[in-house]
């Protein structure tokens, strides 16, 4: 056992040196470690004593610092969700816009072209697809392609799938945007040709309000996905007062962001696509409300609300994303 003055001068200068604040979690964690350890020989050999109660003190200062800062990235997650994203959402509406309109003429195009051309659906979705769902609707099953897998494995499946397309569509935007508006066109048409269809054999509404109920996520997560990929697209090509570098880190920041927004509509889209859109024989009205809950959500997240924080943050003099 050390004599008390030998602890305490073996001690001083670090304890000295905790009492300075530190945002570093690491440090404070270290800190926090060492003091416990001091705290614990101290309370042993010297209890009741004046360098217990100081260590006791020092080593309280350090938790609630560690707490403290717990919370702040707490904090921190549920403002990138209800401060950071709307924001980016905001300051890119007409970005959204102009990316809306685009994929609702790709789709129109795809629409046209199949009632046009009869061979483009095939030409476009493969034989094998065009004849399997033709066999099912003949069948009186128009959807049983979404009963046709392990429910576990098809979500799976289909979660990884959109990922995939997501991604893809935003780090297309590193072309100069052009293979976002490319991925975009792609699955638009892709869309338009598919609902064709079903459109052609009098099912057109029965689809809408079946697939449609997992179907309008994925269709605007992708649709967020090519918002961000053109973010970085339009960084390169219009860097501003920025250095194209510059602008481009500043832009896949805040488009990283708002990937994130649309994680939980890929496992949501996912979940219903797996567990309910199999089941077509589910009343067409809670279908509808499925999609009309659904549709209100992406409006009030991706319209109403971010105008609300812009407006906020705009009379508390604006904040940096």
């Amino acid at each position: 056992m050390l004599r008390e003055g030998k602890f305490i001068k073996d001690n001083i200068n670090r304890w000295e040196k905790y009492e300075i604040p530190t945002e570093n979690p690491d440090e404070l964690a270290e800190r926090f470690v060492n003091l416990v350890d001091d705290l614990s020989y101290s309370k042993t050999f010297y209890p009741g004593s004046q360098t217990t109660k100081y260590i006791n003190s020092i080593a309280a200062k350090q938790y609630l610092s560690i707490f403290k800062n717990k919370k702040e990235d707490y904090k921190r997650i549920f403002d990138v969700w209800t401060i950071d994203i709307p924001l980016i959402v905001a300051e890119n509406k007409k970005l959204f816009r102009w990316i809306f309109i685009f994929f609702c003429c790709t789709v129109a195009l795809g629409v046209y072209a199949s009632y046009n051309q009869p061979s483009f659906i095939r030409s476009f979705l493969g034989d094998g697809y065009v004849d399997m769902t033709e066999k099912n609707i003949a069948n009186g099953t128009p959807f049983n392609v979404y009963a046709s897998e392990d429910s576990f494995e098809m979500f799976i499946r289909i979660a990884a799938n959109n990922i995939s397309v997501a991604f893809k569509t935003f780090v297309s935007g590193l072309g100069f945007g052009l293979l976002t508006l490319g991925m975009l066109f792609y699955n638009g048409v892709l869309l338009g040709a598919f609902e064709s269809i079903f459109f052609q054999h009098h099912l057109g509404i029965a689809s809408i309000l079946t697939i449609m109920i997992h179907g309008t996520l994925e269709l605007w997560s992708i649709l967020v996905a090519g918002v961000a990929g053109m973010m970085m697209g339009n960084a390169i090509l219009y860097p501003g007062t920025y250095t194209r570098l510059q602008a481009l880190q500043k832009q896949a920041k805040k488009a990283t962001k708002l990937i994130l927004s649309i994680v939980p509509n890929f496992i949501l889209a996912a979940i219903f696509e797996s567990y309910v859109t199999r089941h077509s024989d589910i009343s067409i009205w809670l279908n509808a409300l499925i999609l009309v809950c659904f549709v209100v959500l992406i409006s009030w997240y991706y319209g109403y609300y971010p105008s609300v924080v812009a407006k906020k943050m705009q009379a508390k003099g604006g904040r940096e994303v």
